[in-house]
């Protein structure tokens, strides 16, 4: 038996106007994704426990099956870890977002445009982050670079006791509002401050004015965790294991966890990700020993984040026909028995621009053990009209490997 997730980030979501008061998952055509549900189990399942924040990290642990109140330490260690940061007992990790904040002449009085700078390459993030390391690394700071807008920040003896906002969470709205608050504030915001003077007339970013792009101008700094502690994947659940995603985050889960992390050319964490190449992908690994597969798609998460509500509805539908499609179709033609889980790790809802900790729907296919079930479709809404429902990720991937 082999056991697939297909995890689309953000996927679930609220009631859209423009969308005539129906969700993207409602509007978009996924055949495949419908009739696993049509011959499978839907409902409800919660990935983030009350005390801890909505984010993908505690989210995708939990649908990894780690329970994050025992196992979560922070979201940018996890990070760190991918990008091969030797992390030491005395370090504080933090997420160094480069960000697009507007032109007001105080700092305080910008807002953050862009959380991701237009999704900058990889490259050009690398020459920021460069510049920005070289002007505030000292004995206890360093700044990694990592993928696209997604960097990392290591203090050692840093604090755990501060009070940070994830730029997404803040979109349009007052730096100034949002003043990084306990242990080593000060410096960090100062950091933040500085760095606009640093990046706004970088090469970099004066090529992409010129491109139509928005100019990642300042650094934003957050998600603050220590080295993290999970035990093997293998150990919890007896099964050899993969993960493909294009995210720092799940990859360092994924490494943290001892599953093999496959890099996947042209994986980009949007909606123009290589989709073929990471079905192709999963399917080699299935065939060459893997029993457990973890498929990531951010792009549904970044459409809710950057409202771009038609970008939601096609995300879902090009992860319905080049993920789950192609992979029913390599299993049954090798004749493979095979279960899949599709789910969201939290909603993103478009018309509020974050993440939320309502539960999200699930289907759940056993391909030995088709059913007859009275939904056609997987939605939110039939979803919570199943009456199944898992208070826990971690059990429903316990559940889901049985």
């Amino acid at each position: 038996m082999k056991y697939i997730v297909v995890l689309g980030d953000g996927m679930s979501d609220y009631p859209v106007k423009e969308l005539g008061n129906k969700t993207p998952l409602e509007c978009a055509k996924k055949p495949r994704i419908d009739y696993l549900c049509q011959k499978g189990e839907i409902g409800l399942v919660s990935n983030v426990p009350k005390s801890l924040k909505p984010g993908s990290d505690v989210a995708n642990l939990s649908a990894m099956g780690y329970d994050p109140e025992i196992y979560y330490s922070g979201r940018s260690p996890l990070e760190a870890v991918s990008m091969g940061v030797d992390i030491k007992e005395t370090d504080v990790v933090f997420r160094c977002n480069v960000v697009t904040v507007s032109d007001e002449e105080n700092y305080e009085d910008k807002r953050v445009v862009d959380h991701s700078a237009d999704e900058i390459t990889t490259e050009e993030a690398r020459e920021l982050i460069k510049a920005v390391n070289e002007a505030f690394k000292n004995e206890y700071l360093t700044f990694y670079p990592g993928v696209s807008y997604r960097h990392a920040m290591v203090w050692d003896k840093g604090s755990l006791n501060v009070e940070l906002t994830p730029p997404h969470d803040i979109l349009e709205k007052r730096l100034g509002d949002y003043i990084p608050k306990g242990d080593g504030a000060d410096i960090i915001f100062d950091m933040m401050k500085k760095s606009y003077e640093i990046l706004k007339n970088h090469p970099v970013n004066i090529a992409r004015v010129k491109k139509g792009l928005n100019p990642a101008n300042s650094i934003w700094i957050w998600g603050e965790g220590k080295k993290p502690k999970l035990e093997s994947f293998k150990k919890l659940y007896g099964l050899d294991g993969a993960v493909i995603s294009a995210v720092d985050l799940i990859k360092g889960i994924a490494i943290c966890a001892e599953l093999n992390s496959i890099d996947v050319e042209g994986a980009t964490g949007n909606i123009h990700t290589n989709f073929d190449g990471k079905a192709k992908a999963a399917v080699d690994a299935l065939k060459n020993g893997a029993d457990f597969m973890y498929i990531h798609l951010e792009a549904p998460d970044e459409c809710g984040h950057r409202h771009e509500i038609e970008n939601k509805v096609k995300s879902i539908e090009l992860i319905d026909e080049k993920i789950v499609g192609y992979i029913i179709d390599e299993m049954n033609k090798i004749g493979e028995k095979y279960k899949i889980l599709v789910l969201p790790d939290h909603p993103t809802p478009l018309d509020l621009r974050t993440h939320t900790r309502d539960a999200v729907p699930y289907v759940l296919y056993d391909s030995t053990n088709e059913k007859d079930s009275i939904f056609s479709s997987y939605t939110e809404e039939n979803a919570k009209k199943a009456a199944k429902y898992y208070d826990k990720g971690c059990k429903l991937l316990s559940e889901f490997l049985k």
